[in-house]
């Protein structure tokens, strides 16, 4: 697949205050894990996929000393649902309320780093954790679903206005000089970049770069000046994420701890763009995936085109950690261990059998009436994209009297609202936020991987299209989802953490809410009147 690109933005580096390396020998023989999700980044926008106008020598890095996966997937292209797949090891449509977006974390689903914990693995975390939502109580205390925040250490100031002004390399220094040097440990670090906000034209300003540069908008949004600074300030905040990987990679190489950490850097979900995050396509679900540990992975700087799911996590760091999944108190995974990868010293497919992964969502924000979401599931495999819209009747990016609210606000969505309102152009519109005019969508992702040609009427492909879907509900009905099973209102049916969420559509229109409670998005995202 090939992807538009720009040129590259020279990295941008915010050192904060790092603490003087100390000397930590870890006597248990068992690897330390660093695990590193972006917030918001899509597959295709790192340096070591080709891209040219971000560059993340930090990603490249575990790519080149490790592993590069080509084909890594979240099950649920939002920030709560995606984390809680990673954090369980199961699907969406396996978690209950946890499928959804704003919960309350139900109380039966372990997390690998409660089990990590359990068995001698110290944890931290910095930046965002899981979220948003509520991870509820145990013995009258705040769950701690992955580990106690380091959040003590910040930059002299945000680089720019969007950004976060936590210091996560320097938080990391600070957790590395508490631990047990006789026990492994795993940390967290959690990214708030690329999320909106962001300072506009700041990729510009700070990257050094001309919107020249870019080469190609996708097809799926305008080419224009705001469109393109969009997009480089996008990619200055995930060159900065990417800057603090490098920072604790030389922290961990200056402690002598690099050999034996399994470094694993990725992110929840695609770009906050439209016809990105929260959405079911190439753009919302494909993600950055790259995995190094000296001391674990054979034949390091290969390529790897297996299929890998976000639910493949848990049991892989169990299984490092050398502990059996069945003896671990979670609830059971459909995912698989990677250990079979970093042992073997093949390049492309490793494991045959790992063809395809399975998409999917429920309830994103509160924008619909009757609590509702917009279903889908889908099905990724031999370069096609399989998915089924339940309910064509809803609006998929939420509805347009309540500003789209599964679409965050951003000069992008602006100027496609703008185009569609003055009657101008309207097909980026429908692209992005029109209702789904056929329940089936079926893509060639090696000829169109912005999902902008939908083949689920080609005949030439009936017996394609017709394989994908009967693997994907035999793997729907082999793990109980209530939707396929005829009973997915339940999903709708599941509360919210916050109380003002819960029939905010009803409430908004009878003027008893207001956007306030929306600043995700922008006052002018709102629709003045239902357009249905």
């Amino acid at each position: 697949m090939t992807y538009p690109c720009m040129n590259k933005l020279p990295l941008l580096l915010f050192v904060g205050s790092i603490v003087a390396p100390a000397s930590v020998a870890a006597a248990d023989s068992r690897p330390n894990i660093l695990f590193c999700i972006m917030d918001d980044a899509s597959y295709m926008h790192m340096s070591a996929y080709g891209c040219e106008w971000t560059d993340t020598p930090s990603f490249d890095r575990l790519a080149n000393q490790g592993l590069l996966f080509q084909n890594a997937y979240t099950p649920n292209a939002k920030c709560a649902p995606s984390r809680s797949s990673i954090l369980t090891g199961r699907n969406s449509w396996q978690l209950e309320e946890a499928a959804n977006h704003i919960v309350n974390f139900p109380a039966k689903f372990r997390t690998f780093p409660e089990v990590l914990r359990a068995n001698g693995y110290q944890t931290g975390k910095t930046g965002k954790g899981w979220g948003p939502g509520l991870p509820g109580e145990i013995d009258g205390k705040p769950r701690v679903l992955i580990a106690k925040n380091y959040g003590s250490e910040n930059l002299d100031k945000k680089p720019a206005k969007g950004m976060s002004i936590e210091d996560y390399a320097g938080n990391f220094e600070v957790f590395l000089e508490e631990v047990d040097s006789e026990e492994p440990w795993f940390f967290w670090y959690g990214s708030k970049e690329p999320h909106r906000r962001y300072e506009y034209g700041s990729g510009q300003k700070l990257g050094g770069k001309s919107i020249d540069d870019i080469k190609e908008v996708p097809g799926f949004w305008p080419d224009s000046e705001v469109i393109r600074n969009d997009m480089l300030d996008y990619g200055l905040e995930i060159e900065h994420a990417d800057s603090h990987l490098g920072m604790m990679i030389e922290s961990l190489e200056e402690r002598g701890l690099l050999e034996n950490t399994l470094i694993v850097m990725t992110s929840d979900n695609g770009m906050p763009f439209p016809r990105g995050k929260a959405q079911e396509y190439e753009y919302s679900n494909h993600m950055p995936l790259a995995m190094m540990w000296p001391k674990g992975i054979r034949n390091p700087g290969r390529t790897v085109t297996d299929m890998v799911s976000f639910v493949d996590f848990a049991p892989t760091f169990l299984d490092v950690a050398g502990i059996r999944f069945e003896d671990s108190g979670m609830q059971p995974s459909p995912g698989r261990s990677l250990m079979d990868v970093f042992k073997s010293r093949k390049i492309g497919q490793v494991n045959p059998k790992r063809d395809y992964v399975v998409i999917g969502k429920e309830r994103h924000d509160y924008s619909r009436p009757g609590n509702q979401g917009y279903p889908i599931r889908g099905i990724v495999g031999n370069d096609y994209l399989y998915l089924y819209n339940y309910k064509i009747d809803l609006w998929p990016a939420g509805n347009p009297e309540l500003g789209y609210l599964d679409v965050d606000g951003s000069p992008t969505k602006t100027e496609i609202l703008e185009l569609f309102r003055s009657g101008k152009d309207r097909s980026y519109w429908e692209l992005s936020f029109g209702k789904r005019k056929a329940h089936e969508e079926f893509f060639d992702l090696a000829n169109d991987p912005e999902c902008l040609n939908n083949l689920a009427n080609d005949e030439r492909l009936t017996e394609v299209k017709h394989k994908m879907k009967a693997r994907l509900d035999a793997t729907l009905a082999e793990q109980n989802d209530p939707r396929f099973l005829g009973n997915g209102d339940v999903f709708d049916k599941y509360g919210f953490s916050q109380g003002h969420a819960w029939n905010f559509y009803e409430n908004y229109m009878a003027g008893k809410e207001s956007k306030k409670r929306t600043g995700w998005v922008n006052d002018s995202d709102y629709e003045p009147e239902p357009l249905d």
